[in-house]
């Protein structure tokens, strides 16, 4: 049997293959944390990895957005050879590293974001071969998923998902879906996610289905989130409900609400995404969020693990 992720140390969640990894997230019946951060901003500790910061707090898994696999950039990381990024990150953290990849269609690609730090890269398109590289790299979690602008649609999510699953499949953890409509106009709101799309993904080897948290997009409330968690988790898959909506940085007593809402509608990991301030959620979110779905007993625990054991 395998240990549940919220108990493990650093050593065992290293020593785990994608079977295990999954097994043991199931196990913790709710309460995994996933922390999105980005590497490519000034880290909120000037000389600490935003990536550090999210781990320090509660974190298991720590998903990096805008990591360009062919260009990995995380500021204050110390300096190793580009290959190395991804496994100096879990050297330092001792925690299971995602990355978020966009199948973004390359002529909106050239244009969507143009001039801000959103705009696609190639590194960061959902390929097979950016998901062998990953693979490579030591990530454990390919998210597919857009950020907000580059107009992902959840019928280039199941291609990516057919193309990265023969690519690199039976290494990575993948994951699909949406947090907000990505630009999408006619799939935003309740219909980010439907029934259908669950049974998409899954047929195209989705391990993990990705939703937007009741109350962070309109019309995604606690019972429509339940209803899609009950037909993922029918499927064999886990689910994951996502605050990628910017309030990871609202106030506490929101995140908590959004936290409950979450553990009632059946997820089994609970995401709270990077833009609280540029790179990562409000440091007291990430704490109350975790608190909120699990108590301080296992809320500290993490936090006061070495990543020397």
């Amino acid at each position: 049997m395998v240990k549940r992720l919220l108990d493990c140390t650093a050593s065992e969640i290293c020593r785990f293959n994608k079977k295990d990894l999954l097994a043991s997230i199931a196990g913790c019946e709710g309460r995994v944390l996933a922390c999105e951060t980005i590497g490519i901003t000034p880290p909120l500790l000037a000389d600490v990895t935003n990536a550090e910061y999210a781990a320090s707090l509660g974190a298991e898994i720590l998903l990096l957005n805008m990591f360009d696999v062919q260009n990995p950039v995380v500021q204050a990381l110390p300096k190793v050879p580009p290959c190395e990024t991804v496994r100096e990150l879990k050297r330092l953290t001792g925690r299971v590293i995602a990355i978020n990849l966009e199948p973004v269609d390359p002529e909106i690609a050239k244009t969507a974001n143009g001039g801000t730090m959103w705009q696609m890269t190639p590194g960061r398109m959902a390929t097979a071969e950016n998901a062998r590289l990953a693979a490579e790299m030591g990530v454990d979690m390919v998210v597919l998923t857009g950020n907000p602008g580059n107009g992902v649609k959840n019928d280039a999510i199941v291609q990516a998902l057919r193309d990265i699953k023969d690519a690199a499949g039976d290494c990575l953890i993948l994951a699909a879906g949406k947090m907000h409509a990505a630009g999408v106009i006619g799939e935003g709101g309740a219909s980010i996610l439907t029934h259908q799309d669950v049974s998409d993904f899954t047929a195209e080897g989705a391990d993990i289905i990705l939703m937007p948290a009741p109350g962070t997009v309109p019309g995604i409330t606690q019972e429509i989130a339940h209803d899609l968690v009950t037909q993922i988790h029918k499927s064999g898959a886990l689910a994951l409900t996502a605050i990628g909506t910017s309030q990871e940085g609202a106030d506490v007593d929101t995140i908590r609400r959004i936290a409950l809402m979450c553990k009632m509608a059946g997820a089994d990991i609970h995401h709270i995404g990077d833009t609280g301030v540029p790179g990562m959620a409000l440091p007291q979110n990430i704490l109350a969020y975790s608190i909120a779905i699990r108590g301080e007993r296992h809320t500290y625990h993490r936090m006061a693990s070495s990543v020397n054991r």
